[in-house]
């Protein structure tokens, strides 16, 4: 790294992965911090300019975990947490030899998730995530309602002059769910960014679109804050299947179709912990040079 007038020149080495076609660029940082990895998400995120990706994630070291997450939108604005990145850095750490264990913790912005993965011939294969408790009070999520409210399941919400039935949930991070007829016909570039900067989520919001097809099988589309529609969220399958739990559409194991694959969803209510388990996929290796 070196100035190059008012720049910082700087070359990175990464690891491009995908869960569920959601991809992020991924550096190793337990030796040494980035700078300024706002503005290096947004430069490696475009998909004309920069490698392209949803994101920028940093594995780092830890004082009360294994490793440590640091998550990155590709607007540069910084995440809480990302259930299919949480999965690829497991399968990182593994496969890259920064641990021998197949049970690991990670600290998040939002707690300390613990990873189990499922490793044959020394890959890891699929992992299974604790996503923690569901967070259904509003104020909490946040959602702006009336005060006396504690959830907000299956209440009107004005979009753009439409009235759309939503429930709202946290898992760490705020998610609308919304269900439709059909995911495939729905219009989510109309309506994803109204939803994502709606007066409502004082911090913006992930909007998930469900489609329930059967007890124990749903269709989602997601319009994430600060990225756009993506092919999977993990968090926002989470949701999805806390939202349809808590109305009574489906059981509490659900396999979750998205545009990028499949995740399979356990919500237990009795404990009331979410697993979510699916796989982590290794896309490239390369080396990036910046002018940050």
């Amino acid at each position: 790294m070196f100035k190059k007038g008012r720049f910082i020149y700087m070359k990175i080495k990464f690891t491009k992965m995908q869960g569920c076609g959601n991809d992020y660029v991924y550096v190793n940082c337990m030796d040494k911090l980035i700078d300024n990895p706002e503005k290096v998400s947004q430069y490696i995120s475009d998909r004309h300019f920069g490698i392209g990706s949803d994101g920028l994630i940093l594995i780092c070291p830890s004082d009360v975990a294994d490793f440590r997450m640091a998550m990155y939108n590709a607007d540069g604005s910084e995440g809480k947490m990302c259930g299919n990145g949480v999965r690829c850095i497991a399968k990182y750490v593994y496969e890259y030899g920064l641990t021998d264990k197949k049970k690991i913790s990670l600290e998040t912005k939002s707690g300390i998730k613990y990873l189990d993965m499922d490793i044959e011939d020394g890959k890891v294969q699929m992992v299974k995530v604790d996503m923690g408790a569901p967070i259904l009070k509003p104020a909490e999520i946040p959602v702006k309602t009336d005060s006396s409210m504690d959830s907000f399941i299956n209440q009107p919400l004005d979009v753009d002059g439409n009235t759309f039935m939503v429930t709202c949930v946290s898992m760490g991070n705020p998610h609308a769910v919304v269900f439709v007829d059909d995911t495939k016909s729905f219009d989510i570039r109309k309506y994803g960014p109204v939803f994502e900067t709606h007066p409502a989520f004082p911090e913006q919001v992930n909007t998930e679109f469900v489609q329930v097809i059967s007890r124990n099988e749903i269709n989602m589309r997601v319009w994430e804050r600060g990225s756009g529609e993506t092919l999977a969220c993990g968090t926002g399958t989470c949701a999805s299947v806390v939202a349809c739990v808590l109305n009574g559409k489906t059981d509490e194991k659900v396999t979750v179709h998205l545009l990028g694959g499949d995740l399979f969803i356990e919500y237990n209510r009795d404990n009331g912990t979410v697993w979510m388990t699916g796989p982590a996929e290794i896309v490239f290796d390369g080396e990036i040079g910046l002018d940050i």
